[in-house]
């Protein structure tokens, strides 16, 4: 099972607030967070991309703010986010720099996940910072979203950016190493479940409750994560992150608990934007953009003919040949308005003609089904 992890190509890691903060004092856990930049830094060496979704900010802040022993409003949990923020993402900078590692913050919503149009605005300027070598670290917008606040969590916020960046392994670090069938603290024969390929009814009963002042998840949250990363074809695992080194120990056959998808990132994402998706337009086009799609390219505007329908970018549009004959689905990367005045022409004269320099593809081949 470790094995899934060595061979991913691109891992998102999800740090709770108890692993980085200490919970009374407030301070962070700059020994642990050096050595977890160790295994950051050895993946890297390795050839694998990792996204960092991080908890922490709340709990750091409240600290600098003297806001320790109270329970706090809402309009101090957002001041504590805004605070603690900053000291958390310097942090991260200062851990990862001794690698030669340069780190991004990015602040995310759930709705950024899944809007359409800032859906694809966070998936490409993570894309970017990844093709750049860089380690974004994503953590909720709390400042802001309020709902977030009272409701969210980074377990489910790491699953979703594990989606939308079709990543092939989630690892969820925690004060606990893995599902149990019952609660390890008052079941003396509760034991852990090493591997999970379905979220059964039986499989989320077993769920518990938030632990702590700082950490808003649970194992619920957790199983509810699982859900998602299953969807999109990404392994997820859930393994103790207290001790040093936690990623290394996973690899080194640590106890956890793996749940394994059927499919691929890529096999699940087909999937969702060929059967899921409702069609808001129509490219038709050329025979030779034919002959590339069939090739495994994408499709350019140069071989689109004609465009139909009101759609915005993000949304999912059928692609049909000069006869009306479907031969594909995809999401468009521009809107119709767009799409109307660039078809027919090279990607290089896109920006004059539109006044931006958008994407080279109307349809990038990574959002595109052949049917």
């Amino acid at each position: 099972m470790t094995s899934r992890l060595a061979k991913a190509k691109r891992i998102v890691v999800k740090i709770g607030s108890r692993l980085l903060v200490e919970g009374e004092s407030g301070r962070l856990r700059r020994a642990w967070l050096d050595a977890l930049a160790e295994d950051v830094a050895r993946l890297r060496r390795r050839g694998q991309e990792v996204v960092l979704v991080s908890s922490g900010a709340i709990a750091t802040g409240r600290r600098e703010l003297k806001l320790l022993e109270k329970r706090l409003r809402l309009e101090e949990k957002q001041a504590a986010a805004a605070t603690g923020q900053i000291r958390l993402a310097h942090a991260y900078q200062e851990a990862l720099a001794r690698h030669g590692i340069g780190v991004a913050q990015i602040l995310l919503t759930i709705d950024d996940t899944e809007a359409r149009r800032r859906y694809l605005n966070a998936r490409g300027t993570i894309n970017t910072l990844l093709g750049l070598g860089v380690v974004p670290v994503i953590n909720e917008n709390d400042t802001v979203a309020t709902g977030e606040i009272r409701f969210g969590d980074n377990d489910r916020l790491a699953a979703r950016v594990a989606a939308m960046m079709g990543a092939d392994v989630l690892v969820l670090l925690s004060d606990i190493d893995g599902l149990y069938t019952g609660d390890p603290q008052e079941d003396e024969d509760a034991r852990l479940i090493p591997e999970i390929d379905e979220v059964t009814p039986e499989i989320a009963a077993m769920a518990g409750a938030a632990g702590s002042r700082d950490a808003t998840g649970g194992m619920l949250t957790k199983i509810q994560a699982a859900k998602i990363a299953l969807g999109a074809g990404c392994h997820m695992v859930i393994a103790r992150g207290t001790l040093d080194h936690p990623i290394a120990a996973i690899e080194r056959g640590g106890r956890c608990s793996w749940f394994v998808s059927k499919a691929s990132p890529r096999a699940a994402r087909k999937n969702w934007i060929a059967g899921t998706l409702k069609p808001k337009g129509r490219f038709v086009v050329d025979g030779g953009a034919l002959k590339a799609l069939a090739n495994g390219k994408s499709l350019l505007p140069a071989g689109v003919i004609e465009v139909q329908g009101r759609f915005e970018r993000g949304d999912a549009v059928i692609v049909e040949d000069a006869q009306g004959l479907e031969v594909g689905r995809g999401l468009t990367a521009y809107s119709g308005a767009d799409a109307r005045r660039i078809m027919g022409h090279k990607s290089r004269e896109i920006q004059r003609i539109l006044g931006y320099r958008g994407r080279d593809e109307m349809i990038h081949r990574d959002d595109l089904v052949l049917t």
